[in-house]
């Protein structure tokens, strides 16, 4: 790492407690996320607009999958696949107010750029950079921009010129720190892999339950691997694990079994829900997990052992929205960061991800009155992560799952998120089917992602030398990796000045948040909420 930087230093800040349970009333109101979620179509019709436009003007067509230039030395680009074509708009009616955006963004990308060479990134083009985010998050920095100015394209929300004499860590450090990695099999921290991926200096960590066999052992494990990355970097780690209740439980062994979110919903008030959530939030705070991959906002009342299924809270917008944020204000209030998913939401197809590609269909008018609801809210509470999925999207990019497109993030961060935006994990059959690691990872930086997650750290290596390789080539703007390693090492608690140059605030889960469903009913079960 370099010499220590002379940009101004972040702000420590711990969480704020989340205000008590809410308190109900007879009556009924609709989710604030309508709102919201209306409101931002006029932005992402501009980002609808902007992104074709960029699209067009670099030749980074979406369709190209040949793009093997950036992978590391060595590795072999997995052969690409056609993805799922079909017709245009579904047809379905939006809200009043809120117009059919489909057209503006259905248009098929040009021909991709010729030769071997990654295209540069589609943005947001030209224009005055976003303004700097506000919030904190549990174990996060603050502050105000230190880092060097984005190029055009870039998503450096919280971006500037850096202070005279700020030297950023290496190329390689900030390429790593992006990444956040499963241990597969690994129960200590002097095991091979967790020694590896230590060494490289990766961004964070994910347990899964071959890795939580006892409380000890797992908070052991954790404490063990902090120790490393604090002698090795000199900074901490994002310590994830996906904890949804229900069937994803991946810390049940210690946390204990739970309902599933939609039983959940079903039997309990949103209070009930919180509290749950907190007592959850607690357990994985003392085995030393910062970030929970929860909850699930999607939208489906379709069989309970679907792809979705009873994993999402129901299909109603406003009753997804009062219970996810009754579970992502308990974890909160636990010092666990939650993470909203999957974006721009997965309920709408049956595909399994883990093994193929789907596009869906619906227009961007309907899925901002239905699916986007709950992530206008989040966004709104300040959650600090939201990870996107691997599906396409015809109202945004049919060519790219949203996890590796850049309007996919473009709406996301047009709908005002300032935080950390996260892949599903890279492995999965829908997007390893056409792009291996490297070409994925640099695929998905790129194109707007913080943090690239995958369930096997054997393939660290590899992909961080990708990153390294891109953006040496000029395939992928180093501020764009700047930033993305900024906001990641603000998760983690470290310092992103030290890291990027460039300083960052992240929202936080806000304690006013829980005032906002006071006065609410608690929602009826609906027919398929049951257990």
């Amino acid at each position: 790492m370099g010499p220590a930087p002379a940009a101004r230093r972040h702000r420590s800040s711990r969480p704020r407690a989340v205000a008590g349970p809410p308190r109900h009333r007879s009556g009924d109101a609709r989710s604030p996320g309508h709102a919201l979620a209306a409101g931002a179509a006029a932005s992402l019709l501009l980002v609808a607009g902007l992104t074709q436009g960029a699209i067009a003007a670099s030749g980074a067509g979406a369709a190209r999958t040949d793009v093997p230039a950036a992978a590391a030395p060595g590795t072999t680009a997995a052969p690409p696949s056609s993805a799922p074509d079909g017709g245009g708009a579904d047809g379905t009616a939006v809200a009043p107010g809120v117009p059919d955006l489909t057209s503006a963004v259905a248009d098929p990308p040009p021909d991709p750029l010729p030769g071997g060479t990654l295209p540069a990134p589609a943005g947001l083009g030209p224009g005055p950079a976003p303004a700097a985010a506000t919030g904190t998050t549990p174990g996060t920095t603050s502050g105000t921009a230190a880092g060097a100015e984005p190029s055009a394209g870039s998503e450096a929300a919280a971006s500037s010129p850096a202070a005279p004499g700020c030297v950023p860590a290496p190329l390689e450090e900030r390429a790593a720190a992006v990444l956040v990695v499963g241990l597969p099999g690994v129960t200590s921290a002097d095991q091979d892999l967790a020694r590896e991926v230590v060494e490289l200096g990766v961004g964070g960590v994910f347990l899964s339950s071959s890795n939580v066999r006892t409380a000890r052992q797992t908070t052991d494990l954790v404490t063990g691997l902090q120790a490393g990355m604090d002698v090795a970097h000199g900074r901490p780690l994002v310590v994830s694990t996906d904890e949804e209740s229900g069937r994803v439980a991946l810390a049940r062994q210690v946390v204990g079994a739970g309902p599933s979110p939609r039983s959940l919903a079903a039997s309990s008030t949103p209070a009930e829900v919180e509290q749950f959530a907190a007592a959850s939030g607690t357990r994985l705070a003392e085995l030393g997990v910062t970030l929970n991959l929860a909850p699930v906002v999607d939208l489906d009342e379709g069989p309970a052992d679907g792809v979705i299924g009873d994993r999402a809270f129901g299909a109603d917008p406003d009753v997804v929205t009062r219970y996810a944020a009754a579970y992502w204000r308990g974890l909160a209030s636990a010092g666990v960061a939650p993470t909203v998913k999957h974006f721009p939401g997965h309920g709408r197809s049956v595909t399994d991800t883990h093994a193929e590609g789907d596009v869906v269909e619906t227009s961007l008018g309907e899925l901002l009155r239905t699916d986007l609801v709950p992530f206008a809210r989040a966004v709104e509470d300040g959650v600090p992560v939201v990870m996107l999925n691997h599906l396409g999207y015809r109202a945004l990019d049919p060519h790219l799952p949203a996890s590796l497109s850049p309007a996919a993030y473009a709406a996301l961060r047009e709908m005002g998120f300032e935080g950390v935006a996260m892949t599903d994990s890279l492995g999965m059959g829908a997007v390893h089917q056409r792009w291996d690691f490297p070409e994925s990872v640099v695929l998905a930086v790129q194109a707007g992602a913080d943090a690239a997650l995958t369930t096997d750290g054997s393939q660290a290596r590899g992909m961080r030398d990708a990153l390294v390789a891109a953006v040496r080539a000029g395939a992928l703007p180093e501020d764009r990796l700047s930033e993305a390693a900024a906001r990641v090492t603000a998760l983690a608690g470290g310092d992103p000045v030290r890291m990027s140059c460039v300083d960052v605030e992240l929202p936080a889960v806000r304690a006013e948040a829980a005032q906002q469903d006071a006065g609410r009913a608690p929602a009826a079960p609906g027919p398929d909420d049951g257990p």
